[in-house]
């Protein structure tokens, strides 16, 4: 599993292309070979994976049961907008206008790397929630979400 890592600001170019950035690139060696994926996010954003992260988001979506509704809702939500992304000679991704429009982004961007993904913010709406309040309640939330897990020996 791909291990990304930081926080990047980006702006967007009149035609909606991105420049990935130098230190992001370099943790994306086969980037320029493969491409990227790009669709929506769970909130107002985008999320960027790896071809190869893609591919095990789409086999885990293929498992399962497609007779059931909620799966299959879940499915078309989580699949609208994917789009493959491709690098230009300058470095450059084109962010598809649709999705753009859906997470609000205009100019300035704010990438933060979660682990197998980047998620893609517009940077005011990023700010806006990183700055409301959850600063304050970052400390209560670690305890809920990580105070009773059993982290054993660090190797799980």
């Amino acid at each position: 599993m791909i291990q990304l890592i930081g926080e990047f600001e980006c702006k967007l170019d009149t035609k909606g292309r991105m420049v990935v950035p130098a230190a992001l690139k370099r943790q994306l060696p086969d980037v320029e070979r493969e491409g990227l994926v790009v669709n929506r996010g769970f909130e107002k954003n985008l999320t960027i994976y790896t071809k190869e992260e893609w591919s095990k988001k789409m086999l885990q979506l293929s498992k399962l049961n497609q007779y059931n509704v909620k799966n299959r809702n879940f499915i078309r939500q989580f699949m609208r907008g994917a789009t493959e992304l491709s690098l230009d000679s300058a470095g450059r991704v084109l962010l598809p206008k649709s999705l753009l429009e859906y997470a609000g982004i205009q100019g300035d961007v704010f990438m933060q790397c979660q682990f197998d993904k980047i998620e893609v913010w517009a940077k005011d709406e990023y700010e806006k929630m990183m700055d409301g309040g959850m600063d304050d309640d970052f400390s209560a939330l670690a305890e809920e979400v990580m105070g009773g897990f059993n982290f054993g020996d660090g190797n799980e």
